[in-house]
């Protein structure tokens, strides 16, 4: 059974009820927060593994939690919305998500990424990656063993998904990926979504390792294939 801790933010009791129920069965400790600003104190309080994370929200809504938890917390975050509209999608990755589902949700999809996103974190901070595993490209130096990035002197504040995305691109330098491959490879499952996911959150990506994001020096293009990270 496992003990970690999930947030599940949605005002439409029902729906937090079933999502409660599935994750208690695989034995997860679930805590349920009802409108935006409850889930901020909750996330402090709790300090939980995963927060499942709805749009609409009373108070205030899921992109404004998700922004300000953004400030401080790397928890992963999947975002669920009743919108069909892709700068919804868009713009929660953008403010920092992990996923994102649209409503209405297959819960044993739910099910898969929970696990999916609470695997790879719990790799990342588990320190398997090997004692002082370093890769560094000009001035910015990654260290899997502390999952952590800094460019010179500067630490840099990257979400889970980002992380991941740099330390694949970065230990396979010079290849290029496919948006599907790397859908596959860092998201982890058979991902149902679309390729866009990749292109934002490279571009987020971007705008923290890059001096000039619009002219990338590490994480750069192949026009018409994907993205590779180029040593310097």
């Amino acid at each position: 059974m496992d003990n970690r801790r999930i947030l599940v933010v949605d005002d439409e009791r029902p729906i937090a009820d079933i999502i409660k129920f599935n994750l208690e069965k695989e034995g997860y400790k679930v805590f349920v927060a009802e409108d935006g600003q409850q889930a901020v104190n909750m996330t402090y309080e709790h300090k939980p593994d995963l927060i499942v994370l709805d749009i609409m929200l009373p108070i205030m809504d899921g992109f404004t939690v998700c922004k300000k938890l953004r400030e401080n917390v790397s928890t992963p975050i999947i975002m669920l919305t009743a919108k069909e509209e892709e700068v919804d999608k868009v713009l929660g990755l953008e403010l920092g998500a992990d996923d994102y589902m649209t409503k209405p949700f297959s819960v044993r999809e739910l099910m898969a990424r929970v696990k999916a996103n609470i695997r790879r974190a719990n790799f990342l901070n588990s320190g398997l990656e090997g004692s002082g595993q370093v890769v560094k490209s000009g001035n910015l130096i990654i260290d899997l063993n502390r999952y952590e990035v800094r460019k010179g002197d500067t630490v840099l504040e990257l979400t889970l998904r980002e992380f991941e995305l740099l330390k694949y691109l970065a230990l396979h330098a010079e290849q290029v990926f496919s948006r599907e491959t790397l859908l596959e490879e860092v998201w982890g499952y058979e991902y149902y979504g679309d390729v866009r996911t990749v292109d934002v959150t490279v571009r987020r990506l971007r705008e923290k390792v890059e001096d000039d994001p619009s002219n990338a020096k590490y994480v750069q293009t192949k026009r018409g294939v994907g993205y590779y990270f180029r040593r310097i």
